[in-house]
Parts: C-alpha cells; structure tokens; sequence
C-alpha cells in the first residue's frame, strides 16, 4: 500500500468518525499494521501537508492531524461512492466538460484530467470528457476550486445527434476492462470471505485482524473509483461483474466490521482539548441508510 492512499482510507473508514483529527502516534501504529515504517509514514504526511491535504496542530510535544478542505472533499467523495447504492435508472442526460488550456498551464490541465477521471468522466477527445451521471454541482465546485471558469465550459445533453449513445460508452471507457479487474477481485476475495467467516463461526477471529482485513478490502475497493464511473444500472452490461464484487465486499465488511473497529479504538489518540462523540455505528458502518 502506498502511504498517501493508505491515509485516505483510514481517515475515510475511521478517523473522520472520531473528531477528524489523530495523533501522529497512533497513525505511525496503525500504518505499520500494513508494513509502512515511520519514516515512510512521516515523508508521505509531510507532502500531504505541502499538497495541502493535511494540517497539522502542536499541542506541547505532540502533533495531531487532520484533512484540510481539499483534503476533506476527496476523503468524502470516496466514502460516498465506495458505501453508496448505484442510481437504477439513467435519466437521459449527458454532462459534458470541454475546456482549453494555453501551454504554460499544462500541468493544470493534467490535474484537471486526473481529477475528471476519478470523478467518472470518461474522455471522447482530447479536450472532452462526458459522464451520464448528475455531476454538475461537484463540477462547478471543481471549477470555482481550480479558478478555471476562463478554460472551461459544462454543457448537459439529451440528445447525441451523430452516434448512439452506445458509442459514446464505448469510446470513454473500456467497461469490459473494469469487469475483468473486478473478476479478479472476486476470485482474491470469495476464498478470503469463507476464511474469515470459518474463523467468525470458530470465535478464532481476533480485532486487530480483523481491523487489518477491513482497512484492506476497502484499500483495493476504492481503485475501481478510478476505474468505473459508477453508470446507472440500466447502462451497464447483462450480468456486470461489479455488482458481485459489491455483494461480496459488503459481506467480508459487514463480517468484521465491529472488532476492526474495536482495535482501531485501542490505538488511536485525539488531542486532549477535543470532546469526542465517535458516532461509532457509523465507523461501523457507514451510508447504511444508502446502500443496497
């Protein structure tokens, strides 16, 4: 796991649950649950803090971090796309995103794409990116966030005149692709699951296993955000792989959900002037209410 995304699930799966804000401690503990040394987990938040991710507040010898705005967007984004049920039904529309940088904003221009493609746009050229998703608030915001109202503008469509609306899917994303990654997924995580649930069955399983398997499901999960765009259920193939793959990382989630984040509550540290109310079902289980 890398450092920086690693710090992305455990503030989206706990932290934000309790306060929003850990111990540099206990986050060096929690990370080396997973092989990251202090040093790694040390170099990964000072570049989060350059990249103003995370901000830092020193009380006496300590310090204690939490998600800046920026930072906080993407850690919310990904809860909400991860636990959130797919739309059944496409309302017909596309969102289409065109802009035009000059050269010397290249490298703006290469963050835009970034940003566009985990949000679930797909590109049809190379200045054009579409999604039949209702985006358009979170692509203002992006927008007003990135000072690019001059490069861009958002248009919304019912009506693709030249092509079928198939074409469009086909040209800005490679669903079969996505269905074979998730495939994979299923064939790492259906053994894993009977495992575990052998283990739950035996009361052999133990919290800070448990809170390892969790952290980790979620961790390879949240690729497929960079990977599928979410479409409505009526766009997607017959038989779609990640609809498995999402009953089956609800299940192991489900399974061990309480112990990980009964270990989880052993290690973390806030900062002693915060009052804490974990709304620990939520870290338990969050966007229940949502997800089918």
């Amino acid at each position: 796991m890398k450092p920086r995304s690693l710090m992305f699930t455990l503030y989206g799966e706990y932290i934000q649950y309790y306060g929003g804000e850990i111990w540099v401690g206990s986050l060096i503990q929690l990370m080396n649950r997973f092989g990251v040394s202090e040093s790694s987990v040390r170099g990964a938040i000072l570049r989060m803090v350059q990249n103003h991710l995370l901000r830092v507040r020193k009380i006496g010898n300590k310090s204690y971090y939490s998600v800046t705005e920026q930072g906080g967007r993407r850690v919310e984004d990904g809860v909400k796309r991860v636990y959130a049920a797919p739309s059944p039904l496409w309302d017909g529309k596309w969102r289409i995103l065109m802009y035009s940088f000059p050269e010397e904003k290249r490298e703006l221009r290469n963050e835009i794409r970034k940003e566009l493609s985990w949000t679930g746009f797909g590109m049809i050229s190379n200045s054009t990116w579409v999604s039949p998703n209702p985006l358009e608030d979170q692509v203002r915001q992006m927008i007003k966030n990135y000072h690019i109202e001059d490069y861009t503008m958002l248009f919304s469509s019912a009506t693709v005149v030249s092509h079928s609306n198939q074409y469009v899917i086909d040209k800005g994303w490679d669903l079969q692709h996505i269905s074979d990654e998730y495939d994979r997924f299923i064939q790492q995580y259906e053994p894993k699951f009977d495992e575990l649930r052998e283990k739950a069955l035996n009361n052999s399983l133990t919290d800070e296993e448990c809170f390892i398997e969790r952290t980790q499901i979620v961790h390879e999960y949240r690729k497929f955000l960079f990977q599928d765009p979410g479409f409505p259920r009526d766009l997607l193939p017959e038989n779609w792989s990640g609809t498995k793959a999402r009953e089956l990382f609800w299940n192991i989630h489900q399974l061990i959900s309480i112990p990980a984040v009964r270990f989880f509550e052993s290690i973390f540290e806030h900062a002693p002037d915060q009052e804490i109310d974990p709304e620990r079902n939520k870290a338990i289980n969050p966007f229940k209410e949502v997800y089918v």
